[in-house]
């Protein structure tokens, strides 16, 4: 199973938003705080719709605690100050792909850390980064297609009539 970690998200729609596709690709959500919101705010499951509570999620109470509990963790780091494109990695079945706050980022004393697992997404000009739930949705799904979207329904049917 693939995971999303978010490291001190700040926004609750957005974060509803990636519980929502975690629900819908069978992927983990970890959450490290502080969050900048709480759990049960409305605008978090209006995102995540009626979704939330198929949702496997797991919140730590901040970096250290969630490197003691997956220490066998292997994890790519998005961020804008990446020197490798997001396709030039082979995510593994049990990946974990970390984004950063919305204001700030993984901090680059992790970065630093991790050069060879950080990962980013091309961007033209001078734009300083993509919506935090777009950014997890193209990430995942390029890891997701890399492992044949193993356990995924890929066939689709219309409702009333058929192809």
């Amino acid at each position: 199973m693939l995971n999303i970690v978010l490291y001190e998200p700040e926004i609750p729609a957005n974060t509803g938003n990636i519980g929502r596709t975690c629900v819908a690709t069978g992927t983990r959500l970890h959450l490290i705080e502080p969050l900048g919101f709480r759990l049960d705010e409305k605008s978090l499951r209006r995102a995540g719709m009626d979704y939330w509570s198929n949702l496997d999620v797991t919140t730590y109470i901040n970096y250290e605690d969630f490197l003691e509990k997956n220490p066998k963790a292997k994890i790519y780091m998005a961020t804008t100050k990446a020197p490798k494109v997001y396709t030039e990695v082979n995510y593994e079945p049990d990946a974990y792909i970390m984004f950063g706050k919305e204001s700030a980022g993984i901090p680059e004393e992790i970065l630093v850390q991790h050069k060879e697992e950080c990962i980013r997404i091309p961007m033209v000009g001078d734009i300083r980064s993509l919506n935090l739930s777009n950014s997890v949705s193209i990430v995942l799904y390029e890891a997701l297609r890399q492992n044949q979207f193993r356990g995924m329904n890929q066939e689709g049917h219309l409702h009333r009539l058929s192809w």
